[in-house]
């Protein structure tokens, strides 16, 4: 689980990514300059990455932390497994 600051920080970056979607759209109809577009372009993933990582971050310390200290080895295998998977995809980012 989120805790509630991170949470309201995710949100407002979220929202910022948002905004500036709309905003690259229509410089992309503008026909603004490519390395403009590619500027703010590159400041949403940036937002979007500080926020995968704000949630990572209280999975681990949450969902995760609770679920080990089980003594069910199918969810404990299953929270690896999903980390894993995450881990994966962040990668190819």
């Amino acid at each position: 689980m989120v805790q509630q600051h991170s949470k309201k920080q995710i949100s407002i970056a979220l929202k910022k990514a948002v905004t500036s979607i709309a905003k690259i759209q229509k410089m992309l109809d503008k026909d603004k300059y490519c390395i403009d577009i590619l500027q703010q372009i590159l400041a949403v993933q940036g937002l979007l990455k500080a926020s995968s990582e704000k949630i990572l971050t209280g999975h681990l310390h949450s969902c995760f932390a609770d679920g080990m200290v089980t003594n069910d080895l199918e969810q404990k295998e299953k929270l690896v497994n999903e980390l894993t998977k995450v881990m994966k995809l962040n990668a190819k980012f």
